[in-house]
């Protein structure tokens, strides 16, 4: 007994053709250089960063335990700046994005919807 392929899960019979030309072009290829010197850089650097907390928290113990003002101390600013951090490249993408990748993001979805017809 034969199972047959339900042709809907067939990735090769969904796959669209005009893909395959757009993947190729100038347009697509600069679009995901912009992203990707946007978010490996940032990555790297917020992983370095988390990292430097980790590793402060887990060895540094004195340095971390400092008190500041009253009962708040270094480990709980450095903690409260990560969410800092997170929020400040969240915001940098975004206006990243926007100026950077949308326009030609657009563009690019413009001819994909053009060669589809």
């Amino acid at each position: 007994m034969a199972l047959e392929k339900d042709p809907s899960h067939d990735v090769a019979a969904r796959h669209d053709p005009v893909y395959d030309s757009m993947a190729e072009s100038a347009d697509f290829i600069e679009l995901r250089r912009r992203y990707r010197s946007f978010v490996l850089p940032a990555t790297a650097v917020f992983l370095a960063w988390f990292l430097l907390y980790v590793v402060m928290s887990n060895w540094a113990g004195d340095f971390m335990s400092q008190k500041i003002v009253g009962n708040i101390n270094v480990a709980l600013v450095f903690g409260l700046l990560q969410f800092l951090t997170t929020f400040l490249i969240a915001y940098a993408y975004s206006r990243y994005s926007t100026a950077r990748l949308d326009p030609l993001a657009e563009s690019l979805n413009s001819v994909y919807e053009g060669g589809k017809r």
